[in-house]
């Protein structure tokens, strides 16, 4: 019997695309939700960069930010800086609801990982609080790290990392030390699952690290040997 469900889902597309048109979050041309020229465009980070945080700088090595942090993150990697059509299209995903464009963010985090490969078990995506998820609607992290794990292979886990405290969003907080007690103990383990699992952490943006590394200190807590942290983008 002939499998007509890949030409089903790919008439289903279609007919989708002509009745919502996608549309480029940077220049408005119908097509797709990044053109290629905006594609082209994005400001990606290039080596070298901070082991530690992924921040560009002019020499391998800790960059000056982390000499002193004694971080539970192993490293923190992230394939664009947070600006321009990129800030844009994190802006819309995560507040103007825009998911549909989860599909194409997910496979820019894919390239990087072909290109860039990070050893790790099971993704994890950063959670939100209940509320927070309430207001919104979906955590876009969640979103990211489902679409990530189609294309990777790699199992997604929900059920282990949880938010039990409703911070100030980091966007609002000063200094890196402010960021980082914003965020101090905010995260548990619900229990023991991925004990032994190298995790790979999913968020859309990196700012100090400071939730990264609360997720990571909860994830060691209960025996996770390697936690890394993946963000679309990183402030700089």
């Amino acid at each position: 019997m002939v499998n007509v469900l890949p030409q089903l889902i790919q008439l289903k597309g279609a007919a989708l695309d002509l009745l919502f048109p996608r549309f480029c979050v940077g220049c408005g041309r119908e097509g797709d939700f990044i053109c290629n020229s905006c594609l082209t465009s994005l400001a990606r980070i290039e080596p070298p960069v901070c082991p530690k945080c992924g921040r560009p700088q002019k020499n391998y090595g800790l960059c000056s930010s982390c000499l002193d942090w004694q971080s539970d993150i192993d490293g923190i990697r992230s394939p664009f800086k947070f600006e321009g059509v990129m800030r844009k299209a994190i802006h819309d995903f995560k507040y103007r609801n825009l998911r549909a464009i989860t599909v194409t963010l997910a496979r820019l985090l894919n390239d990087y990982l072909v290109a860039n490969p990070i050893p790790c078990d099971v993704l994890v995506p950063v959670p939100l609080h209940d509320k927070r998820v309430r207001e919104r609607g979906y955590n876009q992290s969640s979103l990211l790290a489902g679409e990530l794990g189609k294309l990777t292979g790699l199992p997604v886990n929900e059920d282990c990392l949880a938010r039990v405290g409703h911070n100030l969003p980091q966007a609002k907080t000063g200094s890196v030390e402010e960021r980082r007690q914003n965020v101090k103990g905010i995260f548990i383990c619900r229990n023991n699952i991925l004990k032994d699992r190298d995790v790979l952490l999913i968020d859309d943006v990196a700012t100090s690290g400071a939730t990264l590394n609360a997720c990571a200190a909860a994830l060691k807590e209960i025996g996770v040997p390697t936690v890394w942290g993946l963000t679309l983008a990183r402030e700089i």
